[in-house]
C-alpha cells in the first residue's frame, strides 16, 4: 500500500476541492481517506491510499484537475505555494518500501511534465540533487518568484516539464516516511510572536530536528504552522512543551492545536505515554490493538 497526500492551492471553493476528490474515487482501488480546507492559508489537503498503480493513476488525474480548475495567477493565502498542485508525496505504508515510492514518484513526476506541460521538482528521497531536498527550498519565491527565475536561472531549471510555468504553476513530487502537519494556536494576535517561536522550534534554526516552522495569522490569531517530518525523532509532545515554554516568555498561552491530514497511531500513543506519565505501557495493553493482533491470528 502507497498513501498520497497533495496539497492544493484552494482552500476557499470547496466545489473545486470536491471535483478533485472525484478525480481520484474514480480511479479504482484507490481509496480517498480525508480532505480538509483551510481558508485563511487557502490550501486543502487530500489523503488517499492504494496499491501503487491505482496511486500514481488518481495522482496524476488529481493534478490534471486540479490545473484546469486551479489559476495560480488569481490566488493569494498564508501558506507558501508554487502551483495548483503545490505538493505530491508519497508515503510507504505496510510491507511497501521508500524506493518504491522514489520509483512511483519519479514516474509520476515524469508524466506530469510531458503530459501535462507542468513544470516537476522532485523532492525528499525523490531529489536529484542534494539542494533540493528540502521543501522550502524549492518553493523559494513562492509562484511569483518561480516564474521570473525558472526561465533565467539554471539552477531553478525542473527535473521534468517546461521551464516556463503557466497559470497551473509547478508542482513538487517527492517520496517521504510519514508526516504529521500539526499547527498550535496562541491566545494572541500579534503574529510576530508565532514568527519568533516558529524560528525558535525550527531545525533549520536550531531547533528541533525535523520541525519545519512559520508564524503566520489565522483568523485574527497568531498560528505557529508546522511539519514534523519525522516524529520518532521529535515527538509531538516535544513540539508542544517547546512552544508552550517559548510563548511563556512572551506572557503568551497555546489556546489550542490542530492536526491538518492524518497522523499515525504512535504519534498519539508517544503523547498520551508522556502526558499520562505511563512509561511502562505497552502497545499489547491498547484495546483495540490487541483486538487486531487476535483478528490477524
Amino acid at each position: 500500500m502507497i498513501e498520497c497526500i497533495p496539497n492544493f492551492s484552494e482552500g476557499r471553493r470547496p466545489e473545486v476541492v470536491d471535483a478533485i476528490a472525484a478525480a481520484i474515487n474514480a480511479v479504482p482501488e484507490a481509496t480517498l481517506l480525508d480532505q480538509t480546507l483551510d481558508a485563511d492559508h487557502n490550501r486543502s489537503v487530500i489523503t488517499f491510499a492504494g496499491p501503487p498503480e491505482a496511486v500514481a493513476e488518481a495522482a496524476f488525474q488529481a493534478v490534471r484537475r486540479a490545473a484546469e480548475l486551479i489559476d495560480m495567477t488569481q490566488h493569494s493565502g498564508q501558506h507558501p505555494r508554487v502551483g495548483a498542485t503545490d505538493v505530491l508525496p508519497f508515503v510507504p505504508l505496510g510491507g511497501a518500501t521508500l524506493d518504491q515510492c522514489v520509483a512511483l514518484a519519479r514516474s509520476v513526476g515524469q508524466r506530469i511534465g510531458d503530459e501535462l506541460g507542468i513544470p516537476v521538482y522532485l523532492y525528499e528521497a525523490a531529489a536529484t540533487r542534494p539542494e533540493r531536498a528540502a521543501l522550502p527550498n524549492l518553493r523559494k519565491g513562492e509562484y511569483e518568484g518561480l516564474r521570473d527565475t525558472i526561465v533565467t536561472d539554471p539552477a531553478r531549471a525542473p527535473d521534468f516539464g517546461p521551464a516556463q510555468l503557466g497559470t497551473a504553476g509547478a508542482t513538487i513530487v517527492g517520496a517521504r516516511q510519514p508526516l504529521i502537519a500539526y499547527n498550535i494556536y496562541l491566545n494572541t494576535a500579534d503574529v510576530e510572536v508565532a514568527k519568533r517561536i516558529a524560528k525558535a522550534v525550527r531545525g533549520s534554526s536550531g531547533g528541533l530536528r525535523g520541525v519545519r516552522a512559520l508564524g503566520m495569522l489565522v483568523e485574527g490569531r497568531a498560528q505557529v504552522s508546522m511539519n514534523l517530518v519525522d516524529f520518532r525523532t521529535t515527538p509531538i509532545h516535544r513540539v508542544v512543551e517547546m512552544v508552550a515554554r517559548e510563548a511563556a516568555a512572551y506572557g503568551v498561552l497555546v489556546a489550542e492545536s490542530e492536526l491538518i491530514g492524518l497522523i499515525p497511531e504512535d504519534a498519539l500513543l508517544d503523547a498520551a505515554r508522556f502526558y499520562l506519565r505511563l512509561h511502562g505501557m505497552k502497545d499489547e495493553q491498547i484495546l483495540e490493538r490487541r483486538l487486531r493482533e487476535r483478528a490477524g491470528a
